[in-house]
C-alpha cells in the first residue's frame, strides 16, 4: 500500500486529524487499471459535491498530482484507489479550522483481471438505516458506522452483500453497494431520498440503461414489495454487478441480470 497526503508520500497520520476524531470528511473508492482510473469523471464529480457541501475547500487538483507520483513509483498501476478528503488537524471542539482540507490518496496494488459479474446468495438484514440530515444524503462521508454494523450482520449470515432497509421501511441499498431490483418485469433502483450513497456505478448503469432505451424507475420501494422481487443485483465502483441467485428461501432470475450485464457492456469501463 502507498499513501500520499497533498501529493507527498507519507506513512503517518497526525493524532489531531479530524478524520480520526469526528469522521470529518468524505471519500471515494475507485478501480485503477493499466494506469487509468475507471469512471474518473464520476468520482471527481462526487468528490466535488462533497467538497462543496461539507465546506472542505480541498484542492482537488492534487488528485492528478498524486497519480503522477504513483506512476513514478510503479511500472503500471492496477488495483484500488481510495481518495479521502479530511478536514485535517484542528483544535478540540467542533468549530472548523480555517485551512483547506487535506487530500489523501491510498493505493492498494492488485493483479489485473477482467471485470466480471458475480453470483451470490443474499437476503434482507434485520438492522435498519436511520434517516440522514438532508444536506448529507448521498454523500460518502467518513462516518460509516452504520455500514460497519451492517457488514457484521451480513458476515454472520454468510452473505457477501445484503439488502438494507431504513427505519421507515423503505429499501435503500446494499451494505457497500447500490441495488437494482426487477419487479413486474420493470427495473427499479431506490431513489435515495432520505439516506444512502450516490454511487458512481449506479449513475453509470442508469446512464447506460437510458442510452439503450431500457426503462428504469427511481422510486421509493416499500418492504412489502420485497416479496415480489424477480431479479436483484448490487453494484459499486469495484464490482459492476453482484447477481443474487438465492434470496433467503427462494431463487431469483439471474439470467435477466446477466442479459443486462452483457447489453450494457459492464465489462468495459471508461
Amino acid at each position: 500500500m502507498l499513501c500520499l497526503k497533498n501529493a507527498n508520500h507519507v506513512s503517518e497520520i497526525e493524532v489531531l486529524d479530524r478524520a480520526f476524531h469526528y469522521g470529518d470528511g468524505c471519500f471515494s473508492t475507485a478501480r485503477i487499471r493499466q494506469d487509468r482510473v475507471e469512471l474518473y469523471d464520476r468520482h471527481l464529480a462526487r468528490l466535488q459535491l462533497s467538497n462543496q457541501k461539507l465546506s472542505l475547500h480541498a484542492d482537488l487538483a492534487l488528485i492528478a498530482e498524486s497519480l503522477e507520483l504513483l506512476r513514478e513509483s510503479e511500472s503500471q498501476l492496477n488495483g484500488t484507489l481510495k481518495i479521502v478528503l479530511s478536514r485535517g488537524v484542528g483544535e478540540r471542539g467542533y468549530s472548523l479550522p480555517e485551512h483547506p482540507a487535506d487530500l489523501w490518496v491510498f493505493y492498494y496494488p492488485q493483479a489485473l483481471h477482467d471485470l466480471k459479474y458475480e453470483q451470490i446468495q443474499s437476503g434482507v438484514l434485520q438492522q435498519a438505516l436511520g434517516l440522514t440530515m438532508p444536506g448529507l444524503v448521498g454523500l460518502k462521508t467518513l462516518n460509516r458506522l452504520e455500514q460497519v454494523l451492517l457488514k457484521q450482520e451480513a458476515d454472520q449470515r454468510g452473505w457477501s452483500e445484503a439488502l438494507v432497509t431504513d427505519v421507515q421501511g423503505g429499501v435503500v441499498e446494499g451494505v457497500s453497494s447500490n441495488c437494482f431490483i426487477c419487479i413486474n418485469n420493470t427495473w427499479i433502483t431506490p431513489e435515495l431520498r432520505y439516506n444512502g450513497v450516490f454511487g458512481v456505478m449506479r449513475a453509470e448503469i442508469l446512464q447506460r440503461m437510458q442510452d439503450q432505451g431500457i426503462a428504469c424507475q427511481q422510486r421509493y420501494i416499500d418492504m412489502e414489495e420485497i416479496a415480489h422481487i424477480q431479479s436483484l443485483f448490487f453494484c459499486n465502483a469495484l464490482n459492476p454487478m453482484k447477481i443474487v441467485t438465492q434470496f433467503e428461501q427462494r431463487s431469483l432470475d439471474g439470467d435477466a441480470c446477466i442479459e443486462l450485464f452483457n447489453r450494457l457492456r459492464l465489462n468495459q469501463m471508461s
